[in-house]
């Protein structure tokens, strides 16, 4: 029986990882380097230490400076953000309030800092939906280790098959099915491939399709 739902944020609740997307092949361009469209999806929710590690292994540059680009690629999504406002994911305030109403706890489990993740939320008015906030800098290691979702699951005083993850990305997938979650995935920027959907226990178009996990 799933007692809690555990949110990631980025491409899962809110409209953001298309602009991840534009952001980091501009922000390694402005440090001299060129990055594809493939590589750019592949830093979807990785987190530290794995985040620098892959960028340096990607283009074969131990002294790529990842502190550097990080704050200059999040300049970026201010900017973005600035102009264009922070959508919310269609079918996600349906699925809130549905949770809600059933009494099943929520938390979202985000590999975005705590600021960034309190003011998103806040300001689309999502923040009273959650029972927890959990970010990965909470933990030693980020998505797609397992201990973000570990971690939530402890603080909902739940074991992780009691919790279902809600994921767009790959890594986040890894993450939640390596803390023993059940993981629901809704696709946002690429579907997911064979071997991925063997690990979910449902691939869904909308958030609020999950709903049918409930009936």
């Amino acid at each position: 029986m799933i007692k809690a739902v555990l949110f990631d944020m980025d491409g899962t609740l809110i409209d953001t990882e298309k602009y991840y997307r534009i952001c980091w092949p501009k922000a390694m361009a402005h440090f001299g380097y060129e990055m594809s469209d493939e590589q750019a999806l592949s830093m979807r929710s990785l987190g530290q230490p794995f985040a620098p590690t892959h960028l340096k292994e990607m283009f074969a540059d131990e002294n790529l400076d990842y502190p550097a680009i990080r704050a200059y690629r999040k300049e970026l999504m201010e900017e973005y953000l600035a102009k264009n406002g922070i959508e919310i994911k269609r079918g996600a305030v349906e699925l809130l309030n549905f949770l809600k109403e059933k009494k099943i706890r929520r938390a979202v489990a985000t590999a975005t800092d705590m600021e960034r993740t309190e003011r998103y939320l806040k300001q689309i008015g999502l923040y009273p939906y959650f029972d927890e906030i959990i970010s990965a800098t909470m933990v030693e290691h980020g998505k797609p280790a397992p201990d973000i979702y570990t971690f939530a699951c402890a603080q909902l005083g739940l074991a992780p098959e009691e919790c279902l993850a809600v994921e767009d990305s790959p890594n986040g997938v890894m993450s939640a099915c390596q803390a023993g979650c059940q993981v629901a995935m809704v696709p946002d920027q690429t579907q997911p491939d064979d071997e991925l959907k063997k690990k979910l226990t449902i691939c869904a178009n909308t958030l609020d399709e999950l709903k049918i996990l409930f009936s």
